[in-house]
């Protein structure tokens, strides 16, 4: 079961003998997986939280990239007009809006991750 507790250096191979040397494959190779793997997840999530913006202002423009268009430069008329303080909340805004987006989505999809992962670091890596 993936809760017990357990250290990768217990589930791999460990040759008889009385050094009892471990087997250095498997630990690089579950450890490669694990990178690969949070790489991808990490990836994932930033796509996501980056594209759902877009498509949240092109389903309230109506699928019209010319009014879609029209709105990001009024935005950016408005602030090339502002002071530098009102633009600085506006940075500081949309860094706290990704953010929460961004950890909204980990938080979300944390759980399936990591019940993918144990499931197949126990389907491949041998137990000793």
């Amino acid at each position: 079961m993936c809760l017990d507790v357990e250290t990768m250096l217990g589930r791999i191979e460990r040759t008889q003998g009385p050094e009892r040397e471990i087997a250095i494959w498997p630990l690089v190779q579950g450890t490669c997986f694990v990178l690969i793997e949070a790489a991808r997840f990490t990836a994932s999530i930033l796509l996501t939280a980056l594209g759902l913006p877009l498509f949240v202002f092109l389903l309230l423009a109506g699928w019209d990239l010319g009014l879609l268009f029209a709105q990001l430069g009024n935005l950016a008329d408005h602030y090339a007009s502002a002071d530098a303080p009102a633009r600085q909340v506006f940075s500081r805004d949309l860094q706290f809006a990704f953010l929460l987006l961004t950890g909204g989505f980990a938080l979300v999809r944390l759980p399936g991750f990591i019940r993918r992962l144990c499931i197949t670091l126990d389907r491949e890596i041998p137990h000793g």
